[in-house]
């Protein structure tokens, strides 16, 4: 039961990975979102399946507050908050091109491995995985967030930075309290309505949700 359980948790770190990678390449910021919620079904999966075999509620709950808070409520605050030609138009205004990001991110990712082999021994044989890619998805999802130009990409690199942390520290840590479990399902999605209220406001104003124009927004404001 537990060699099903690593090799399906096996796929699904790979799965993570490409989902982070993923999120570097592509430029419509709608399917950044959605690849950012594939990346949180992904880490949610990952917990269930760790969960399962000893029985850990602690992942359990941890999973479905993935779930709740990164599948349903951020999307739907993001979508709600932020306009509809936002999220179906591409991001013009790129600091690097698409083959170099992408062979960057794969370069990101084979350094965040090997970077911690040297830590598996720290975490459980069923999970050792979890913190490799963990780190690895750290280092892929700080190069998205320096990439991008857009508040909401950038908010989606924050949460996917947030998402690798996660998969790395059930890792070593599977028996989460509680406390940081509720955290997860109120302080992220408060900060998705922040930037996304943000971006909504500069985009109305200034016609552009670029972090740089937010410059132009300030000296309106005053």
């Amino acid at each position: 039961m537990n060699g099903i359980i690593v090799e399906l948790n096996a796929l699904v770190l790979g799965l993570f990975i490409i989902a982070t990678i993923a999120m570097t390449v592509t430029r419509q910021i709608g399917a950044c979102m959605q690849l950012f919620i594939v990346q949180s079904l992904l880490l949610a999966a990952s917990a269930f399946l760790l969960g399962a075999s000893p029985l850990s509620w602690h992942l359990v709950a941890l999973g479905c507050v993935t779930v709740l808070s990164k599948v349903v409520i951020i999307p739907w605050v993001i979508r709600a908050l932020v306009p509809g030609e936002i999220n179906q138009r591409r991001e013009l205004a790129q600091t690097i091109d698409v083959p170099a990001a992408l062979l960057i991110s794969l370069g990101l990712t084979l350094v965040g491995y090997a970077f911690a082999q040297p830590l598996i021994h720290a975490a459980p044989s069923l999970s050792a995985g979890n913190l490799a890619m963990g780190v690895a998805g750290l280092l892929v999802g700080l190069f998205l967030l320096a990439v991008r130009v857009e508040a909401v990409p950038q908010l989606l690199g924050i949460l996917a930075m947030e998402n690798a942390a996660f998969l790395a520290g059930i890792a070593v840590a599977p028996d989460f309290p509680l406390i940081a479990e509720l955290a997860i399902a109120f302080d992220v999605p408060l900060l998705a309505f922040i930037v996304a209220l943000l971006a909504r406001t500069a985009y109305r104003r200034i016609g552009t949700t670029e972090v740089g124009g937010l410059a132009a927004l300030r000296e309106w404001i005053r």
